[in-house]
């Protein structure tokens, strides 16, 4: 028995485009990135993951003034064509983007992966080679080791301008205290 793919996973010649993309139903969006107009479908994230990245989203919103706006699981545009859109965990962003407006990486000051057991080459590889190759300044990727106390690894990055890859500035296990892009410190265990 064959079962027939939803509409909107029959892609076009050439892939999805980005008009293809804005054509779908937003509930569709929210289960899918599209890499070089190919769909990718996201398994929903653990409820640890979404703890994580919610607590870890109010710690850094409170720590980043007025100039700029943080969101979680939203459309990141990196490129039209062929059509790069990835959802990463976290976002910060300039507050002047109007809300209807395209996420692009030129607006973004840094993007934040929680690293799960079914992400791991994405999170470590692929993501940020896009995300450097796109000139966002800094990326952090975020690691649960056990889901206990102090299990968190916080690895942050920032965009070396030459090669266009990230190179590491520190690692952080039990708080993650950074003064770029913003004054931030917060207790990693208090994200569990």
């Amino acid at each position: 028995m064959t079962t027939a793919l939803p509409d909107w996973m029959v892609l076009p010649p050439g892939g999805l485009s980005a008009a293809d993309y804005e054509a779908l139903d937003e509930e569709v969006c929210r289960a899918i990135e599209i890499v070089d107009g190919a769909i990718v479908v996201n398994p929903a994230p653990r409820r640890m993951h979404q703890r994580i990245i919610r607590r870890l989203s109010y710690a850094v919103e409170a720590a980043c003034g007025p100039d700029l706006a943080v969101e979680f699981d939203v459309d990141l545009r990196l490129r039209d064509v062929p059509l790069l859109n990835r959802r990463p965990d976290l976002v910060v962003y300039d507050a002047w983007l109007g809300a209807d407006a395209v996420l692009r990486p030129e607006a973004c000051h840094l993007v934040v992966e929680v690293m799960s057991p079914g992400s791991v080459t994405v999170d470590q590889i692929d993501k940020p080679a896009e995300y450097a190759a796109a000139g966002i300044p800094r990326f952090w990727r975020v690691e649960n080791a056990t889901d206990e106390v102090g299990g968190l690894t916080v690895f942050c990055y920032r965009l070396d301008g030459t090669t266009r890859s990230y190179v590491p500035v520190g690692a952080h296990q039990r708080r993650l205290t950074v003064s770029d892009p913003f004054e931030l410190s917060v207790e990693l265990p208090e994200l569990l």
